[in-house]
C-alpha cells in the first residue's frame, strides 16, 4: 500500500506524526491507466498492486483546487484509518475515495480498478447528470420551472396521441423525475418492444411506452423505481438547440472542465438518461461542488438556483425495498438526515448501483466521492460512521 504525504511545512509534519508509523513518505503520483489499460473493459482492468492513499492530492490540469487533509480540514488519522480498511477489503470492493471541503480536494485514494484518469461506470448516478442537464436548460431559458408541471407530451411533436393510453397527459417532467410517471408495462411487453429497437428511436420509445402501458391513474402515479428517466432525455432533445448530446457536452461538461468521460447511447438513440455515463472520480468531485455551491461553477450560475433547490429537496419517499427508509427522493437526488453525536445534518446523495456515491453535506461544506463494483454496496453506512465525524468540529456542532 502506498500512502503519499507531501509535507508542505512543519505544521503539516506535526499533524501527521501521530500516525507516521504506518505512513510511507514518497513522491508517487496517483495511479493512472496506461494507453493499453484504457482500451480494456472495466471488468478486464487489472487490480492495482497496492492501494494509493494521499492526504495532499497532486494538482492536475483539471481546475480543482488542492489542500491538505488535517490542515485545511478533517482529521487525517481517522480518514487514513478508514482508507486502509477499504484497501484491505473490509467494506467491499471499492475503487476510489476522494474528499473535498470548502472547494479544496483534501484526500484522494485509489484501490482495485480505480485510476485517476479513467472514467468509472456510474449506473444510476447518471440520472442526476440528466437532472442537472434539465437544470442547465432552465438556466438558459429553454425550459421554465412552470414547464416541469406541464404535460410531458406537449413538448414532443412527433407523437401520435390517438394511440395513447388513458391518462397519458397526466405525466409531467416533475412526475417523471420523481419516478412517478405512472407508466406500467409488463416485463413480457417491454421485452417484445425492445426486441425491435428501430421503432424506439427518437420519440418512438415514448410512443411505445404510452401505447402499451396500463392506464395512467392517480393510483399508478406512485413511486416506482423504473425507466422514467427515458422520458426526460427526448424532452431535452426537443427544446435545446442542436442535439442534446452536444448540449450536455458544451453547456454542462465543458463548462466544468470535464473532458475525460463517456456517455453511452440509449435505445432511443439519445444519451442514456438512467444509466450509462462514465466519469472520473475527480469529475464526480466537481458535480458535488456544483451542488454545494447552489448551481454555481467558478462563480457563474450554471444550474438554475430554483431548480436545484427543488431537485435536491425531499419531494417523495424513496420507497423501493432496497432503498434505506430514511432516504427521500427529489429529481433523482436522494436526501436524508444524518445524526452525528447530538447534531443533525441534512445530506444529499447521488447514488449509482455497485458503489458510485457523491455525498454532499452543506453544513460541513463537504463532498465525499466513492466508486466501486460491490454487489451489496453498503458503504454509505460507513461514510456516516467513519468519514463524516472526521469533519465535525465544535463550530459545526
Amino acid at each position: 500500500m502506498t500512502v503519499n504525504f507531501k509535507l508542505r511545512n512543519l505544521f503539516a509534519l506535526a499533524m501527521i506524526i501521530s500516525f507516521s508509523s504506518f505512513a510511507e513518505t514518497n513522491n508517487n503520483l496517483a495511479p493512472a491507466a496506461s494507453s493499453d489499460e484504457a482500451q480494456l473493459s472495466f471488468r478486464d482492468l487489472p487490480n492495482l498492486k497496492e492501494a494509493f492513499i494521499d492526504t495532499t492530492p497532486t494538482k492536475r490540469n483539471d481546475g480543482l483546487a488542492i489542500g491538505t487533509l488535517g490542515i485545511n480540514g478533517g482529521k487525517a488519522d481517522m480518514i487514513v484509518k478508514f482508507a486502509k480498511e477499504i484497501a484491505s477489503g473490509k467494506h467491499g470492493k471499492y475503487d476510489s475515495m476522494l474528499i473535498s471541503q470548502k472547494d479544496k480536494l483534501l484526500f484522494e485514494s485509489y484501490y482495485l480498478r480505480g485510476r485517476v484518469n479513467l472514467p468509472h461506470y456510474q449506473a444510476s448516478a447518471t440520472k442526476v447528470y440528466t437532472s442537472l442537464a434539465v437544470g442547465r436548460a432552465i438556466q438558459l431559458g429553454y425550459l421554465t420551472m412552470a414547464d416541469l408541471d406541464k404535460p410531458l407530451v406537449s413538448f414532443l411533436k412527433d407523437l401520435d396521441s390517438t394511440k395513447f393510453v388513458e391518462g397519458a397527459e397526466n405525466i409531467t417532467l416533475h412526475k417523471a423525475m420523481t419516478m412517478r410517471s405512472g407508466i406500467r408495462i409488463s416485463r413480457d411487453t417491454r421485452k417484445e418492444l425492445t426486441s425491435n429497437p428501430s421503432q424506439l428511436k427518437g420519440q418512438g420509445q415514448i410512443q411505445a411506452w404510452l401505447a402499451h402501458s396500463a392506464p395512467i391513474t392517480s393510483e399508478s402515479q406512485s413511486y416506482l423505481y423504473s425507466f422514467d428517466p427515458s422520458l426526460v432525455m427526448p424532452v431535452l432533445e426537443a427544446v435545446v438547440p442542436g442535439s442534446v448530446k452536444d448540449f450536455i457536452k458544451t453547456e454542462l461538461l465543458d463548462k466544468m472542465g470535464i473532458t475525460t468521460y463517456d456517455w453511452q447511447t440509449g435505445l432511443n438513440g439519445l444519451p442514456s438518461a438512467g444509466s450509462g455515463a462514465n466519469m472520473t472520480s475527480r469529475a464526480m468531485i466537481k458535480f458535488g461542488s456544483l451542488v454545494l455551491n447552489k448551481g454555481k461553477w467558478k462563480g457563474k450560475q450554471l444550474i438554475s438556483l430554483d431548480y436545484l433547490a427543488k431537485a435536491t429537496s425531499a419531494i417523495t419517499n424513496a420507497a423501493a425495498d432496497w432503498q434505506p427508509e430514511s432516504f427521500n427522493y427529489g429529481y433523482y437526488f436522494y436526501q436524508t438526515n444524518i445524526t452525528i453525536g447530538d447534531k443533525n445534518y441534512d445530506a444529499n446523495a447521488i447514488w449509482g448501483g455497485g458503489g458510485q456515491h457523491i455525498v454532499t453535506v452543506a453544513a460541513l461544506d463537504l463532498v465525499i466521492v466513492i466508486t466501486g463494483h460491490d454487489q451489496k454496496d453498503e458503504i454509505f453506512k460507513q461514510i456516516v460512521k467513519s468519514v463524516l465525524p472526521a469533519f465535525v468540529t465544535k463550530e459545526s456542532t
